[in-house]
């Protein structure tokens, strides 16, 4: 079986719903199960939800309104006949989001949240079943949740593979169009999870494993995994080629490429994943798989905006040692700063984190008690995998460089700009 991928953006409206028939036709179908997100910018919809049902606020219902009006229209669109079963079909979702609504109990909100936002992903993958059956394509619409199970982590959950393995290789029927939802599972009182980042690629992969299919293809608007961010970049180059350790080191620092949770189980059984355009999908793509490290092999840039330098210091110029290191990261974890680049030398220690949450303040007054704090905001990291001094000149020119550091295949640059 092969296993494909359409994210949020490929099913937005209508006309990308039709796109992925017209994908379907080019590429094949037969032997095919489709991992899809919500439509859109569905997911953040929800979350608006969420919030204006722990706000107690007056504007839920509209806010609950602007999903169905919006994923009404798309029907309207698709289907000439609103008598078509679809209509009702999405209306009974819609009314059991209702009835969660009015009479859950939990005051917990990871749980409210994955009850909610599963939602999107259980209307768009009922819709593009029924389009796809309307078009004469059988499909088997998959409740995905009957199928990966998991921990009752919400938000977060952990994947119980053996359950998993068995509900997926026994029940999934081959010789056939299979449609199911990305980023949901269930725990074992059948409450909805969620599968965390990328939950949808996540999700794929599961898939793939426990079928042990032929190949995984995510579908994007882009032709491929290119080895620098066209947005900051002028002549960003297609990677035609990248192994499975190189996709990992890429994630690692903070390239969208792809997650490594979504790699690990691929690895494993050596399924190649590939990331290709659903605008031009005869196209070669990218090639993630057992193989050349890079190819082309060339400098691979990614940029992280927003950042926040750190430099702690010793008070009376002790050494900063292990134990010293160790509690700094402690709180870090505790006040869910994520660190990016870290450099230290005897009596000074100087990370690059992300401050999310907006957790530096509260954090600052309790480091600045041991430790002398300086901090810059607003920093941009560069990391540079395979670099080389041309690569180092494009992002050094014309900035500020605030701290580099070198390892032998990658080279990171704070700047202020």
């Amino acid at each position: 079986m092969r296993v494909f991928k359409f994210g949020g953006a490929s099913v937005k409206d209508a006309e990308g719903i039709k796109n992925v028939y017209n994908v379907l036709q080019r590429v094949g179908y037969e032997d095919v199960l489709l991992v899809v997100s919500a439509m859109g910018k569905t997911t953040n919809a929800l979350e608006v939800v969420i919030k204006d049902y722990f706000d107690k606020s007056s504007s839920l219902q509209s806010s609950v309104q602007e999903v169905k009006k919006y994923h009404n229209h798309i029907l309207l669109d698709l289907f000439e006949d609103d008598t078509h079963s679809v209509f009702t079909a999405v209306k009974t979702q819609f009314n059991d989001l209702d009835y969660f609504l009015a009479h859950n109990k939990s005051p917990n909100y990871d749980f409210v949240y994955d009850q909610v936002v599963s939602y999107g992903e259980l209307i768009s993958t009922t819709i593009l079943a029924h389009f796809m059956n309307h078009m004469g394509i059988n499909t088997q619409w998959i409740d995905v949740r009957n199928f990966i199970k998991t921990d009752s982590n919400y938000r977060d959950a952990t994947v119980d593979w053996d359950l998993t393995h068995k509900n997926i290789s026994k029940n999934v029927k081959r010789k056939t169009l299979n449609i199911t939802q990305g980023f949901l599972g269930s725990n074992e009182n059948n409450f909805t999870t969620t599968l965390g980042r990328e939950g949808s690629d996540y999700t794929a992969a599961i898939f793939a494993y426990c079928l042990n299919a032929e190949s995984v293809t995510i579908w994007k608007d882009v032709p491929g995994v290119m080895n620098a961010d066209p947005r900051y970049f002028e002549n960003a180059s297609l990677l035609n080629q990248i192994s499975y350790r190189e996709a990992i080191e890429l994630a690692f620092y903070g390239a969208t490429v792809i997650h490594p949770k979504t790699l690990q189980p691929l690895q494993r059984k050596e399924i190649p994943l590939y990331v290709k355009s659903f605008i031009n999908p005869l196209l070669k793509g990218t090639s993630v798989s057992r193989g050349v490290n890079l190819e082309p092999y060339l400098p691979c840039f990614i940029v992280k905006r927003n950042q926040l330098l750190i430099s702690l210091s010793s008070i009376d110029f002790s050494f900063i040692m292990e134990e010293n290191i160790s509690e700094i990261f402690s709180l870090f974890h505790e006040f869910k700063l994520k660190v990016n680049l870290i450099q230290n030398t005897a009596i000074s220690f100087s990370v690059c984190v992300e401050d999310k949450f907006d957790n530096f303040n509260e954090l600052n007054a309790i480091l600045s008690k041991k430790f002398k704090v300086d901090f810059t905001p607003n920093v941009t990291l560069y990391t540079i995998r395979h670099f080389n001094d041309s690569a180092a000149q494009t992002v050094e020119n014309g900035k500020k460089v605030v701290l580099k550091q070198i390892s032998t295949e990658t080279m990171q640059i704070v700047t202020s700009e």
